[in-house]
This record gives structure tokens, C-alpha cells and sequence, in this order.
């Protein structure tokens, strides 16, 4: 089996909440070295939180260190890791890493090839940069819940955490490319996005409509903004997506349902017939699709229409559907309190190297692997020791490793 792509380069996680662990997510997936940075905790640390699904899918595959970094001896100790890393992943608000010390420019002068990689909610600069940002927040301030839900019912958020998920890959495309340039140039560099900058380029056919034409969309619930008949549809048993987006694929689905004289009506025959009188159009549609089952719906609209279709499932239905599952898109984890625990794998596929049926850890508890990552750092055990008297480290292995 090949060696996985990101292997042999070492990653310090400073990251918190959603955005910043969705890039590393992708760093460690793909075979790099992530140490996860905690602050010491008393006692044993263990909280419910860490056995949860959402904690252990957004830290499988790192190890757990804990780092007292607002002590001399603990940033000094950051430092000599940050020396011999090669990637540094932070999403702490503005001011924080400055006052810890442990910002780009002072990492540079003990590792100059270090690519320093940072989200915030707001960006590096600007008038709100030093605002705190969470999805919620930076989903209203891009215009994403203006545009989200039924008209005149007022702005809706977007059922996931697009805005903190949309940003992490964003930075984890910006660390592989600047991985790409230090190959070439050996050279390190800050990358930095945020949740709002990742937001406002998420909107995009719906933002270039403004910056383009200065138009600004609204609200359209289920219906694509300028395509129909494309929306959700009722059947005898629940709903479907349609999409008929072409006068090609419109024909073959107004023939597929026994209502041929649709397409050669003159209100529905062009493109923009079609747009103008999409409310008349989607009930004389619906009327039709709501006699049949959903399951023979997409079957007929498959076969017959060659035209995009679909259930509107919940994410069970999601998960367990046959398609799905033939996809394998999650992978086990082996945890000493949890069990065996299904995660869901990176969406990447590359031939060179064959699907994998685990991962190669859970999620960590804070310190798990702290005497072991600072052994191959190259500390002494006695040295180790004097760090965990002076509570700069502390140590926590509920799970044998």
C-alpha cells in the first residue's frame, strides 16, 4: 500500500470548535502527523464532550498534548515543537495568539519554513477583525440567511455549519498549496482565511449577480432562482427534486407524465416562458407527479426522461440507502470507552491509494499522548517530569495507548 500523501509532514492543532479542526481534519486524513495542543486540565480532564459523535468526527487520527502556553516554560516548549514542524493550524481571535506569543511572526524566528495557517471569523484585518464569529453569525453577515428559506418568511439558517465547514476546507486548500510552493521555493508563509471571506465567495453564482449586475436575490424556498421547472415536487408517498432545467429535458418529462401539450404551450415552450410562469407551471406539474410513488417517479424520470431526480431523504435515509452504503463513506474508529465507532471519511478518492476500512485513532483525550510525543521530541523522561510538577504538561492515557 502507498505511504498516504501527507505523510511525514507534522501538524500543531491549536484549533478550536468547527472551522479550524475541518482543515486539519483534511491534514490528518491524509496521513500527516497532527498533534492536538490543549491547555492542562485537572485531574483526569475526561468530559463527556470528548465521546460525543461530533467531537470524536472532527478529531480522529490525532494525538492529544497539553501545553500550558501561557507559562515561560510552556511556550518555550511550544517553540522547540514548532521548531521542527511543518505546519501550524490556529483559529484563536486576533489579539490571543499575539498575547500568548505564539503568532506567525514569532514562530518564524525559531522555523522560517513553517507555513502558519489561520481562520478567523472576520479576517486578519479590516473593521471587524477583532469581532468574535461563529457560523450562525457570519451566515447572517454574508447574506447566506437572506437568501435561505421561504419568501416572506424571513431569513432561515442553513441546517449544517456551512459557514465554519466552508472555511476549513478553504484553509486546507491554501495549506496544500503553499506546501506546493515550499517544495518549489523552500519557502514558509501565513495563510489565513475566514468564516466571512469563505462565505462571500460560498454564495457564488448568487453573489455575482450583485457584484455583476447589482441585483440582489431573495428568498426562493425550494425553487432554483432562475431554472423550471427545478424544485421539490409532492408524490402519493412524499416528495422528490426534480430538475428539467433544459427544453430538452422539460419535453421528456411533461411526455414522461402523459401532459405532452405542456411543452407546446406558448407560456412554457422557451426558457423564460417557463421562469415567468413557474408557480403556474410547478402546480400543473405537481398535479401530475403527486398521482405516483416516489420510488416510480425516479425510476420513470431516470429511464424515460434521462432527467435529474431524486428523494428528499433524512440522513438516515441518507446514510442507509444502497448508493450510499456501496460508497462506504465511513470508516471505523477503535475507542476504549465508545467501542467501535462509524466516522465519516474524507469525500477524496484517488486511485493511488486503496480505500482504507479504519482509522488509525479516535479522537484523543487532552495530554492521551503527551509523555510520548515529547520523548520523540527528544526530551528526557526526567525532564518530562519536571514539566508535569510544574504543571506546564499533564498526562492522560484513559486509553492504553
Amino acid at each position: 500500500m502507498n505511504e498516504l500523501p501527507l505523510a511525514g509532514y507534522t501538524v500543531l492543532d491549536l484549533t478550536l470548535a468547527r472551522a479550524g479542526p475541518s482543515a486539519v481534519r483534511l491534514l490528518t486524513d491524509w496521513g500527516a502527523n497532527v498533534i492536538r495542543i490543549e491547555p492542562p486540565v485537572s485531574g483526569e480532564g475526561i468530559t463527556g464532550s470528548r465521546d460525543t459523535p461530533d467531537y470524536q468526527n472532527l478529531h480522529r487520527n490525532k494525538r492529544g498534548l497539553t501545553i500550558n502556553l501561557k507559562s515561560t516554560e510552556g511556550l518555550a516548549l511550544f517553540m522547540k515543537l514548532a521548531g521542527q514542524a511543518d505546519i501550524i493550524v490556529e483559529n484563536f481571535r486576533k489579539d490571543v495568539k499575539h498575547r500568548l506569543g505564539v503568532d506567525y511572526e514569532s514562530v518564524k524566528t525559531v522555523n522560517p519554513a513553517i507555513i502558519y495557517a489561520s481562520i478567523s471569523g472576520f479576517g486578519q484585518e479590516g473593521p471587524y477583525s477583532e469581532r468574535p464569529g461563529v457560523d450562525q453569525i457570519v451566515q447572517g453577515t454574508s447574506g447566506l440567511m437572506s437568501i435561505t428559506g421561504e419568501p416572506g418568511q424571513g431569513p432561515m439558517r442553513v441546517g449544517i455549519a456551512i459557514s465554519d465547514t466552508t472555511a476549513g476546507m478553504f484553509l486546507g486548500q491554501g495549506i496544500l498549496l503553499a506546501l506546493l510552493h515550499r517544495e518549489k521555493t523552500g519557502e514558509g508563509q501565513w495563510v489565513h482565511t475566514s468564516l466571512l471571506e469563505a462565505m462571500l465567495c460560498k454564495l457564488d453564482f448568487q453573489g455575482a449577480r450583485y457584484t455583476m449586475n447589482g441585483e440582489v436575490p431573495g428568498q426562493e424556498g425550494n425553487n432554483h432562482p432562475y431554472m423550471s421547472p427545478m424544485g421539490v415536487f409532492d408524490t402519493s408517498d412524499g416528495k422528490i427534486n426534480l430538475a428539467a432545467s433544459s427544453d430538452k429535458m422539460f419535453k421528456a418529462v411533461v411526455h414522461a407524465l402523459g401532459e405532452p401539450a405542456l411543452a407546446e404551450d406558448e407560456r412554457f415552450s422557451t426558457h423564460g416562458g417557463r421562469l415567468k410562469h413557474r408557480h403556474k407551471l410547478w402546480k400543473l406539474i405537481n398535479e401530475e407527479t403527486r398521482k405516483k410513488s416516489t420510488k416510480d417517479l425516479v425510476e420513470m424520470m431516470k429511464n424515460e426522461a434521462g432527467c435529474p431526480c431524486g428523494p428528499i431523504y433524512s440522513i438516515g435515509e441518507a446514510f442507509e440507502d444502497e448508493h450510499a452504503k456501496s460508497l462506504r463513506m465511513t470508516r471505523v474508529a477503535h475507542h476504549d470507552r465508545l467501542g467501535d465507532i462509524n466516522l465519516i471519511r474524507s469525500p477524496i478518492n484517488m486511485t493511488a491509494f486503496q480505500r482504507r476500512d479504519e482509522f488509525d485513532r479516535p479522537g484523543p483525550d487532552a495530554g492521551q499522548h503527551s509523555e510520548e510525543i515529547l520523548i520523540e521530541m527528544g526530551l528526557t523522561t526526567g525532564e518530562i517530569e519536571t514539566l508535569r510538577v510544574k504543571g506546564v504538561i499533564t498526562f492522560n492515557n484513559p486509553q492504553g495507548d
